[in-house]
C-alpha cells in the first residue's frame, strides 16, 4: 500500500427521510430483527460452538433475542493463546505495506456492503440511535482504521534518528514480543474494533475480548476481517467470562501488552495483577488504558445559552449518557440560571425516548439490567435527598426495555452524590454557584472527581476561556471551548484522560500506535575504524 497514504474523515450519512440510505437501514433493521444468529468462539479462522451459550438480546426489548453467544471456557482460552503465538511468528515479519493493505480493505468493505449491517446491529445490540450508530459503529471505526494506517507510514519516518556522513542510523519499529488482550467496552462499536486492530496494524496478534452485553454487534467486526483477508489467528476473538479469561491470559508468560477500555475498577484490577506477576513475564507488559470519567461544564454568565442548553443536552443525553466522556456533572452562574433553566426544562421536554428503530427517539435504552439498576439507584436518591431538585425525569420502567427518562438534578450541596460519583446514564447534576466564587468554582471542578477524562467551558469572553483551560490544565485530557464534551474525531480531537480515567495514550493518534512497537536502533558504519588507538594515545612532547 502507499506510503504516501492521506487519510480524510469518512463523510456522515444524514439517513433523511425518503433517502435510499433510510430505506436501505430500515431493511437491515428488519432483517436482523427476524432471525437469530449462533455466535461462536473464533481462534485461529475457525468457529468453535462450546455449548455454553449466553443470550444477546435488545436493551429496549428484552425479550427480543438476537442470537446465542457461545462462551469460552479453560481449553478454548488455551487453544487462542497458541494461536496468536503462533500467527506471531509470520504476522511480525510481514511488511508494513502488506498489513495496512489488508486494513484498509477492512475501512473499505465497512463504507461499502457492511454499512447497513454494521449500523443496524449497533441499534440493535448496544442500542445506538441511527446518527449515533452511524458516527461510531461506520464513521469513526473507518477512521481509526484509515488514519492509524497513515500514523503508522509517518511514524516510520518522523522518528529517524540522524546520520552522519560516516555512518547510517535508523530506527526499526518492531512489534512487541508476544500477544496484546485486547478487551473491549460495550459503547463505542470503533473502539471494540480499533483494540484489537490497532497493535495488530503494527505487526502484532491480539486475542479480543468483546463486552458480555456488545457480542452481537462485535461479531460482524471479526466477519469483515476475515472478509477482508486477515491471516488466521491475527485476532482470535473469544466471548466469555471476563474474570476466568482474565486468569488465563493475564498470567501468560507471552502477555505483551493490554489494551483496554472500561471501568477504573477493571483496569485496576488488571494493572495490580500484572504487578504481581512481572517476574513470570517474558517483557514487561504495556498498558494502555481508557477508564472512567466525571466530565464537566462550566458556564460563565458570558455563555450563549442557547448553544449552552443545546451542549447540555447531547453532552448529556446522547447515546443516553453512556459515553466516557459524557457531560454528567455542570456549574452554571446564578444570575443566568433562571433563563437556563427555563430554556432547560423546555427543550428536554421535547425528547422522544424509545426505541431506536423509531428514528424520532433521541434517548433510547440503557444497555442491560444491571446498568439499569444502578442508574436507577441514583435516581431514587435524588428523589428521596433534600438537598437537591429534580427538575427533569426522574423516573424509569424495565418492564420491556431497559428505559430511564432523562434526568436533570439541580443540588445546593457541591458534594452531593451523583456530583462526585460516575453514573454512565442519562443523567446530568447542576450546581449553581455563586459569580462572586468563580474562583473557587473552578477549584471546585478541579478536586471534586478523582477522573480526567472530558471538560468544557461555555463563555463568549476569551480571556475567560483561557483562564479555564490554564487553571483546569490537569483536569481534562480533552478540553472544549464553547462545546459539548463529548464526540471526538479521529484525526481531529486525540483522545484519552490522565488521573482515574487512565493512561492518556491517545486513540486515534500515533501517540497510542507508539505504545504497540519495540523500537530497534540500528548503527551502520561505513568505514569501521582497524585499530583500538585513540589519537590522544599518540606519543607526543607535553607542552
Amino acid at each position: 500500500m502507499d506510503k504516501n497514504f492521506k487519510a480524510i474523515n469518512e463523510p456522515i450519512l444524514d439517513f433523511e427521510p425518503g433517502s435510499k440510505h433510510r430505506e436501505e437501514l430500515l431493511k437491515e433493521l428488519e432483517r436482523q430483527s427476524s432471525r437469530q444468529v449462533e455466535i461462536p468462539v473464533i481462534i485461529h479462522g475457525k468457529e468453535h460452538f462450546t455449548g455454553n451459550t449466553k443470550k444477546c438480546v435488545k436493551p429496549h426489548d428484552h425479550n427480543h433475542i438476537l442470537g446465542q453467544s457461545h462462551q469460552a471456557g479453560e481449553k478454548e482460552i488455551k487453544m487462542t493463546i497458541e494461536s496468536s503465538m503462533e500467527a506471531w511468528k509470520s504476522w511480525s515479519t510481514t511488511s508494513l505495506e502488506y498489513r495496512a493493505s489488508i486494513f484498509r480493505k477492512v475501512a473499505d468493505l465497512i463504507a461499502g456492503p457492511y454499512r447497513y449491517k454494521i449500523n443496524a446491529a449497533a441499534m440493535l445490540d448496544i442500542g445506538k440511535s441511527i446518527f449515533q450508530a452511524e458516527i461510531d459503529a461506520s464513521c469513526e471505526l473507518i477512521d481509526f482504521l484509515n488514519f492509524n494506517i497513515e500514523y503508522a507510514h509517518k511514524m516510520h519516518g518522523v522518528f529517524q534518528p540522524f546520520s552522519p556522513s560516516e555512518m547510517d542510523n535508523s530506527l526499526e519499529f518492531r512489534p512487541l514480543e508476544g500477544f496484546v488482550f485486547a478487551i473491549a467496552p460495550f459503547n463505542f462499536f470503533s473502539i471494540g474494533g480499533n483494540l484489537a486492530a490497532a497493535p495488530a496494524l503494527l505487526g502484532n496478534t491480539a486475542i479480543w475480548k468483546p463486552a458480555s452485553s456488545a457480542i452481537y454487534s462485535s461479531y460482524y467486526i471479526m466477519k469483515l476481517y476475515k472478509e477482508a483477508g486477515l491471516p488466521d489467528g491475527v485476532i482470535n476473538f473469544l466471548p466469555g467470562s471476563g474474570a476466568e479469561i482474565g486468569n488465563k491470559v493475564l498470567n501468560h508468560k507471552d502477555l505483551a501488552g493490554i489494551h483496554f477500555t472500561g471501568s477504573t475498577e477493571t483496569f485496576r484490577t488488571i494493572w495490580k495483577t500484572v504487578s504481581n506477576n512481572i517476574e513470570n513475564y517474558k517483557n514487561y507488559p504495556r498498558l494502555v488504558g481508557e477508564t472512567g470519567g466525571k466530565d464537566f461544564c462550566i458556564a460563565h454568565e458570558s455563555a450563549n445559552i442557547d448553544a449552552l442548553v443545546t451542549g447540555m443536552i447531547r453532552g448529556a443525553f446522547e447515546y443516553q449518557g453512556q459515553k466516557c466522556s459524557a457531560m454528567s456533572r455542570a456549574y452554571l452562574p446564578k444570575n443566568q440560571w433562571d433563563e437556563i433553566k427555563e430554556k432547560l426544562v423546555r427543550e428536554v421536554a421535547t425528547i422522544d425516548v424509545g426505541p431506536p428503530e423509531d428514528l424520532k427517539n433521541f434517548v433510547n435504552a440503557v444497555i442491560d439490567e444491571n446498568a439499569f439498576d444502578k442508574i436507577a439507584s441514583y435516581v431514587d436518591f435524588a428523589n428521596d435527598a433534600d438537598d437537591c431538585d429534580v427538575l427533569c425525569g426522574g423516573t424509569y420502567d424495565k418492564s420491556k426495555g431497559y428505559f430511564i427518562q432523562p434526568t436533570v438534578i439541580v443540588t445546593t450541596n457541591p458534594h452531593f452524590k451523583t456530583l462526585e460519583e460516575e453514573i454512565f446514564g442519562p443523567v446530568l447534576t447542576i450546581y449553581v454557584y455563586d459569580n462572586n466564587k468563580w474562583s473557587e468554582t473552578l477549584d471546585l471542578i478541579d478536586n471534586t472527581s478523582p477522573y480526567a477524562l472530558t471538560g468544557c467551558v461555555f463563555s463568549e469572553d476569551k480571556a475567560i476561556a483561557e483562564e479555564v483551560k490554564s487553571t483546569l490544565k490537569f483536569a481534562a485530557g480533552n478540553f472544549y471551548i464553547n462545546d459539548k464534551p463529548t464526540g471526538a474525531v479521529v484525526g481531529q480531537q486525540p483522545f484519552g484522560g490522565s488521573r482515574a480515567s487512565g493512561t492518556n495514550d491517545k486513540a486515534g493518534s500515533m501517540l497510542n500506535l507508539l505504545r504497540w512497537t519495540s523500537p530497534r536502533t540500528i548503527k551502520e558504519t561505513f568505514e569501521p575504524p582497524v585499530k583500538y588507538q585513540y589519537p590522544f594515545m599518540d606519543e607526543h612532547e607535553d607542552s
